[in-house]
């Protein structure tokens, strides 16, 4: 705590700056990379991670849930394409 204040006694504004905008790219990192996994559900994603950046916990499932967008929809169509061939 006593590294917070310091911080932000110092004035040193520029540098207070690029901290706020590390701590904004890195709760929502799980958002922007739903916007290349998993498109679809970017919106709920984005939501969820405006709580979830409390918890690492669950933070760490929304960003495992942007990721596995493409892989679950990659497994589930070759599945489905299994299951068709099937008699």
């Amino acid at each position: 705590m006593d590294l917070i204040n310091k911080v932000l006694v110092s004035e040193n504004y520029v540098f207070i700056a690029l901290v706020f905008v590390g701590v904004f790219i890195l709760w929502f990192l799980p958002a922007m990379l739903a916007l290349i996994f998993n498109r679809k559900q970017f919106k709920l994603i984005l939501l969820a991670c405006i709580p979830a950046g409390l918890s690492f916990i669950a933070w760490g499932g929304v960003l495992v849930w942007a990721i596995s967008g493409r892989a679950v929809a990659k497994y589930t169509s070759k599945v489905d394409t299994e299951n068709s061939k099937t008699p």
